[in-house]
């Protein structure tokens, strides 16, 4: 008899739409899976046989073919397993076929029959929301699909529990979500003594979403000022949330309730090129999609490998990724605000007004030269982070807080949309001629500026881009030559 139940393979962000067929006829016992299955779906043979058998289950003492439709497309993953069993047991009249036709089914099993939960239940929803089914998952990944609005969810705990369900013994509740976890504990500006120059570059950069650099020496605060930046973001909309959402689903991330704060996300210096951009034979998400719509902070730049920085030149400039397989091309969003922060020479001293360097100059260039011209070319503002004294620490004024600052931030985010429709950091061409109206006297310094400091056209743009975000933290309509001045102040040459 031959059984065909509905699930999903996920193929980057996408759910997409697989049948598994399960075919149980005479002949001598044996168990052939077919359909690109890696080997994670191979093993699911034995996990459905035990699960099975340990629930009181019969499995087929026959020949047993089951085909993952479409063939042509790789399949990996454990979630294959609930709608191989529950496939099997249709096969056998155990479960009635009808029942199952209106539900799209995922799971991994464990031996005793109960069910674990899988990643990317927030995709699989809209796969199944897209084809009009309902959804059957583990009790943990249903609460987590549940965020998606429109589609039907429900949650098992044990393969006794699913057969149940569809023999029509034992109804289920709709999965409802979990409860989002509490608001993280806000990280405050005054917590940072000193640095009103570099916390003024951290709220233009969060304003107009500007990347940003910042250099100094260790211990001079730069992580505790990254760190602080996502709590001067604007909070995500619905859309976007469930954007991020998804993504960090995708990516296996635990997920409980709508991502509503902008992401932070820190890798270490020595991730891989995959884990910062995204890999995989069937490519998931790296850091830099992790961190979209928020901020992606790279402590100790120069350290990263060449080869991971280099790639982060294209979603820069896109604000997506492109992962290239021999069987397909997949592109994830990578719109983030990056944050690098990296000592001035190797021993991190050089400049210091207390302590001597102990690098020589051609071992700072080699230093320094480990980021490419063409990457740095692409950050708005470059600040230096100098070390304060113990003396200046303790006398440090008291600066602004985080709320005050994020109203600021705020006013001025809500200018700008009203106005073009998206931030300052990410206006180009046309848009951006239109929008950035320089006064006579701040065109002259522009233009001198750009001349002495031999600008790319590149750096042009985002020395604008900047001009245009101080005028609007100031209400002002038109960019003036204070504006500009400002801007030229966060180009630190390296």
């Amino acid at each position: 008899m031959l059984a065909q139940v509905r699930s999903y393979a996920l193929f980057g962000l996408d759910a997409v739409p697989v049948t598994v067929e399960v075919d149980v006829s005479p002949g001598l016992p044996s168990y052939a899976l077919v359909g690109l299955p890696d080997k994670a779906v191979e093993e699911s043979r034995e996990r459905v046989r035990a699960a099975l058998k340990n629930a009181g289950f019969p499995y087929p003492q026959a020949r047993v073919v089951v085909n993952l439709a479409p063939a042509e497309l790789k399949k990996e993953g454990s979630q294959f397993d609930l709608p191989i069993a529950l496939g099997l047991l249709a096969a056998q009249g155990v479960v009635p076929l009808e029942a199952l036709s209106p539900f799209a089914l995922a799971g991994e099993l464990g031996l005793d029959g109960s069910l674990r939960p899988i990643p990317g239940a927030v995709n699989l929803a809209l796969g199944a929301l897209a084809e009009g089914k309902k959804l059957l998952l583990p009790l943990e990944s249903a609460k987590e699909a549940a965020l998606v609005e429109g589609v039907e969810v429900y949650g098992v705990g044990h393969l006794e529990e699913a057969v149940a369900f569809f023999e029509g013994e034992a109804p289920l509740e709709r999965a409802r979500p979990e409860d989002p976890l509490e608001a993280l504990e806000v990280l405050d500006l005054r917590d940072v003594k000193g640095q009103a120059k570099a916390k003024r570059a951290l709220e233009i950069a969060a304003t107009g979403y500007h990347h940003l650099l910042m250099v100094g020496s260790p211990g001079s605060g730069k992580t505790m000022l990254a760190r602080r930046l996502p709590f001067l973001l604007p909070p995500l909309s619905r859309e976007a949330a469930l954007e991020v959402t998804r993504i960090h689903s995708a990516a296996g991330q635990p997920v409980r309730g709508l991502l509503k704060t902008p992401p932070f996300r820190a890798p270490h210096h020595t991730v891989s090129y995959a884990g910062l951009i995204g890999g995989g034979a069937i490519p998931k998400p790296g850091e830099v999609s992790l961190a979209h719509r928020g901020v992606l902070f790279l402590d100790e730049f120069p350290e990263f490998s060449r080869e991971a920085l280099e790639a982060l030149r294209q979603p820069l400039e896109d604000g997506v990724v492109t992962i290239a397989r021999a069987r397909a091309s997949l592109t994830f969003p990578a719109r983030f605000l990056l944050v690098a922060a990296m000592n001035p020479c190797p021993c991190g001293w050089y400049g210091d007004p207390e302590r001597p360097c102990a690098c020589s100059p051609a071992s700072r260039q080699r230093y320094v030269g480990k980021i490419s011209g063409p990457l740095l070319d692409r950050f708005d503002l470059v600040v230096e982070v100098p070390r304060l004294t113990p003396q200046e620490l303790a006398h440090a004024p008291e600066g602004e807080g985080t709320e005050a600052v994020r109203e600021r931030v705020l006013r001025a985010r809500e200018r700008m949309l009203k106005r073009q429709g998206r931030p300052n950091g990410e206006l180009s061409g046309k848009a951006l001629r239109e929008h950035v109206r320089l006064t006579p006297g701040a065109e002259a310094l522009l233009l001198a500026a750009a001349k002495k400091m031999l600008l790319s056209a590149r750096s042009f743009d985002r020395l604008l881009r900047v001009a245009r975000t101080v005028a609007d933290l100031q209400g002002a309509e038109r960019v003036e030559e204070a504006h500009v001045a400002e801007a030229l102040a966060y180009r630190k040459a390296l």
